[in-house]
C-alpha cells in the first residue's frame, strides 16, 4: 500500500500540501479531485519522485512498478505499435537481456532470457499493443504509421496507450480523457475496470470517475480528505461534513461570545474575579474552529441574444471537407431557434469538419446552408486556446474584441466584465502564456459570451476546465435562449444540455433516435462484434441507414412521416422554449433596464457622498447634495419594488410553462 504521512510540500513560494496524510490499498481506483492550481499534478511528481516532500514521509513499496502517462509530445520516427510497445518495461528488460546474452554467446543467460520473454508475454505482445491503439481510435492503416505523422492530440493518445501496455502496479493517469471522444471513453472505462493494480486519476468529468473510481482522494486546503465511494457519493458526504463543521463553527462562536460576555460584565469584581478567570482560561484553551470556507462558486451567463431566427439554419445537400476531400455530406437538415442538438460520432468521422463548417471556418465543398436573418454565431473551438495571443493580457483580447467585432465597450466596462470571469486585479494584464489552461478557457468563454450570440458552437469545450467550471457552463447553456450545437465527450455536460442527438457516420448525419446510455451500448455492442470478426449491430432507430442512404441520395432527404415521439417531443420543447422566451422577453428587457439604472444611482450617490466626505463644497452646495440623495433613495424603493413585481411575473409565466 502506499502511505502519506504528514507531508509538507512547497511549489516556490505556494504551499501545495500542508501535514497532509492519507493510505491507498493496493487494488483501489482513486480519483484525485481538487480545483485548479491546487496540487493535484505536484502529487503525482511526489509519487513517482520528481519533487522531494519539504516535510513526512511517502512509502512506496519498492517492488511496485510505476506506469504513467508521459505529458511531453513524443518526437519519433518509430513505428505506433513499436512505440506502444516500448512502454512494456519487463518486455523490454528481457529483449536487452537476450540481446546482450547473444552478444556475449552465453547460451545459459540466453535460457534465462528467453524465459523473461515468456514470462513478459512476448508472444502476444504485439497484438496487446495494437489491440490498445485500435480501442483508443486507431485505425487499422494507422497502426505501423511512424509516431511523427500524427497530430498532436493523437500523440497524446499514443502516450496513453503507451503506459497502459506497461504492468504496473500503481498507475498514475493525468486527465486522461481529454484528447478521446466519446467512443474511445467508453472502451478506455471498460479497460480500466479489468486493471487489477492501485489506479489514481486525475480527472473532471465526473461520469468518468462515477464509473471508474470507488474512492475520492480530495485535495484542498492543502490537505487530503479521504472518501470511500464514486464522485456521486463524494459530493454528498462533503456536503454534509461542510454542513456539520459549519454548524459546529457556529455553536463555538455562540459559546465564545458567551466566555467573552461573562468575563467583560464581571473581571473587575472582586466577587467574580475567579470565575472570570477560570473562563478567561478556559477561552484560551478551546481549540478554535476554522470558519467553512469552499472554493467560491463560479458563475455566469450568456446575454440575452439581440433576435432567434426560426428557423436559425437550414442545409440542402450540404457537403463538407478539406480542400477537394468530402468527410461529410448530402446534409439535408433545418437548425431551430432553442434547440440543443449534441453531435455524436467517432473521431474522424466529421464532427468538427461539421462545425468548422457552420462556423464558416472552412467553406462548404457543395450544397447550400441558409442562415436565418440575423444570426450571430459564437463558436469555441477545440484549438481556440491556441489561437490566442500569449504576449498579450486579457483585457487587451477584449479591447480587440470590442473594437474588431463587437459590440463596442469602454475599458473599465470590459475590466467589469473580466472580473465576472474571475480575472480581477493585474490579472487582467498578466500574458495570457503564464496563465493556466483552465484560465485561458474561462478567457475564451469570456470572449465568447461578449459576442451575444444566438447560436452556440460547441467543439469541445470541457478540455481545460475543472468541475466547479464545467457545472457553471452546464447551467449557462440551460438558461441560453439560443441555440446550441455541442460536441463533447463529457457525458454530463450533453446530458443535462442537450435533448436530441446527430449522429454523424460513414459520411453523413442523421438523428440519433436514443439517449447517451443507448448510444453507449450500441458502442460496445459495436466493440463486441467486431472483436468476434461479426456485423455490427444497427444503431437505434436505424440512424446509420439513414445516413448511408443520405450519402448516395442524389436529392434532399425527405422527411419521414413516421417521426419517433421522441424527436416530436424535443422539437416540441424547443418551440416551447423560444415560445417562452418571446413572452419573458419584454419583462427580461425591463429588468436589464433597471439593473443599468440602479447601477447608474449607486455611482451617482458614491460619487455624491464622496463630495460631501470632501468638503470645501459651494454656498448651497451641500444642501443641493443632500436633496439630490433623498430623490435617488426616493428612486431606488421605486426600482426595487418594481423589480421585484417584474420577477414575479417572469416567474408566474415560467410556472405555467
Amino acid at each position: 500500500m502506499i502511505t502519506i504521512r504528514d507531508i509538507t510540500l512547497r511549489r516556490g513560494v505556494k504551499v501545495v500540501l500542508q501535514k497532509a496524510s492519507v493510505v491507498l490499498q493496493p487494488g483501489e481506483k482513486v480519483g484525485l479531485i481538487g480545483r485548479n492550481g491546487a496540487g493535484k499534478s505536484s502529487l503525482f511528481s511526489l509519487l513517482t519522485h520528481r519533487l522531494q516532500a519539504d516535510a513526512g514521509d511517502v512509502e512506496i513499496p519498492p517492488r511496485w512498478r510505476v506506469g504513467e502517462v508521459a505529458q511531453d509530445m513524443p518526437e519519433t520516427e518509430d513505428g505506433a505499435t513499436d512505440f506502444v510497445l516500448q512502454g512494456d518495461i519487463p518486455l523490454m528488460e528481457a529483449q536487452a537481456e537476450l540481446a546482450a546474452a547473444e552478444a556475449a554467446d552465453d547460451g545459459e543467460a540466453m535460457a534465462h532470457a528467453h524465459v523473461a520473454l515468456d514470462e513478459a508475454g512476448a508472444f502476444d505482445a504485439p497484438a496487446r499493443a495494437q489491440a490498445l491503439l485500435l480501442g483508443l481510435g486507431f485505425k487499422g492503416a494507422e497502426l505501423d504509421q511512424p509516431v511523427n505523422s500524427f497530430s498532436g492530440g493523437w500523440r497524446m493518445r499514443l502516450q496513453l496507450a503507451r503506459a497502459l501496455m506497461c504492468p504496473a502496479d500503481l498507475l498514475l493517469l493525468d486527465e486522461p480523457t481529454n484528447h478521446l471522444d466519446l467512443d474511445a471513453l467508453v472502451w478506455l472505462e471498460a479497460w480500466l475496470k479489468r486493471f487489477d493494480g492501485l489506479m489514481v486519476v486525475i480527472s473532471h468529468d465526473r461520469e468518468f470517475l462515477d464509473a471508474i473510481c470507488r474512492v475520492i482522494v480530495h485535495l484542498d486546503e492543502c490537505t487530503l480528505t479521504r472518501y470511500t465511494g464514486n464522485y456521486s457519493a463524494f459530493e454528498e458526504m462533503r456536503a454534509e461534513r461542510l454542513s456539520q463543521a459549519s454548524a459546529a463553527f457556529g455553536k463555538q462562536q455562540d459559546r465564545i461570545a458567551h466566555l467573552q460576555k461573562f468575563i467583560d460584565r464581571f473581571k473587575a469584581k472582586a466577587s467574580k474575579a475567579k470565575q472570570a478567570q477560570s473562563r478567561v482560561k478556559a477561552l484560551a484553551r478551546m481549540e478554535k474552529l476554522a470558519p467553512v470556507l469552499t472554493a467560491s462558486d463560479f458563475n455566469f451567463e450568456f446575454r440575452e441574444p439581440l433576435s432567434l431566427p426560426n428557423p436559425m439554419l437550414s442545409f440542402d445537400r450540404l457537403q463538407c471537407g478539406y480542400g477537394s476531400t468530402q468527410i461529410v455530406g448530402n446534409i439535408s437538415r433545418s437548425v431551430l431557434a432553442g434547440q440543443r442538438i449534441g453531435i455524436l460520432g467517432a473521431n474522424g468521422q466529421g464532427k468538427s469538419t461539421l462545425v468548422k463548417t457552420i462556423a464558416k471556418a472552412l467553406a462548404p465543398l457543395g450544397g447550400v446552408m441558409t442562415e436565418g436573418k440575423g444570426l450571430s454565431i459564437g463558436y469555441f473551438a477545440q484549438q481556440e486556446l491556441d489561437v490566442l495571443s500569449m504576449d498579450d493580457g486579457p483585457l487587451m483580447h477584449m479591447v480587440r474584441l470590442a473594437r474588431d467585432v463587437g459590440p463596442a465597450g469602454r475599458e473599465q466596462e470590459l475590466r467589469d466584465f473580466l472580473g465576472t470571469f474571475r480575472f480581477t486585479g493585474a490579472m487582467v494584464t498578466q500574458a495570457v502564456g503564464s496563465l493556466s489552461g483552465g484560465e485561458k478557457a474561462r478567457l475564451v468563454l469570456a470572449m465568447l459570451v461578449w459576442q451575444r450570440p444566438n447560436l452556440l458552437l460547441m467543439d469541445e469545450p470541457t478540455n481545460h476546465l475543472d468541475l466547479t467550471t464545467r457545472e457553471a457552463l452546464s447551467i449557462a447553456l440551460n438558461e441560453f435562449e439560443g441555440t446550441v450545437m455541442l460536441v463533447s465527450h463529457d457525458r454530463a455536460l450533453l446530458r443535462e444540455v442537450c435533448d436530441e442527438f446527430w449522429l454523424v457516420t460513414r459520411g453523413g448525419v442523421a438523428p440519433f433516435d436514443g439517449d447517451l446510455d443507448d448510444y453507449q451500448k450500441w458502442l460496445l455492442d459495436v466493440s463486441r462484434a467486431l472483436s468476434k470478426g461479426q456485423e455490427p449491430p444497427p444503431v437505434p432507430g436505424n440512424a446509420l441507414a439513414a445516413a448511408a442512404q443520405a450519402v448516395a441520395a442524389p436529392a434532399p432527404a425527405t422527411k419521414s412521416p413516421q417521426k419517433s415521439a421522441g424527436r416530436d417531443d424535443r422539437k416540441q420543447g424547443a418551440q416551447a422554449r423560444s415560445q417562452l422566451a418571446n413572452r419573458t422577453r419584454p419583462l427580461r428587457m425591463e429588468v436589464q433596464q433597471i439593473d443599468a439604472r440602479l447601477l447608474a444611482l449607486s455611482n451617482e450617490q458614491k460619487d455624491l457622498e464622496g463630495q460631501l466626505e470632501r468638503g470645501k463644497l459651494p454656498t448651497g452646495g451641500m444642501a443641493d447634495i443632500g436633496r439630490r440623495l433623498n430623490h435617488i433613495a426616493a428612486e431606488v424603493t421605486k426600482l426595487e419594488e418594481r423589480w421585484l413585481e417584474v420577477q414575479g411575473e417572469i416567474e408566474a409565466i415560467n410556472a405555467e410553462a
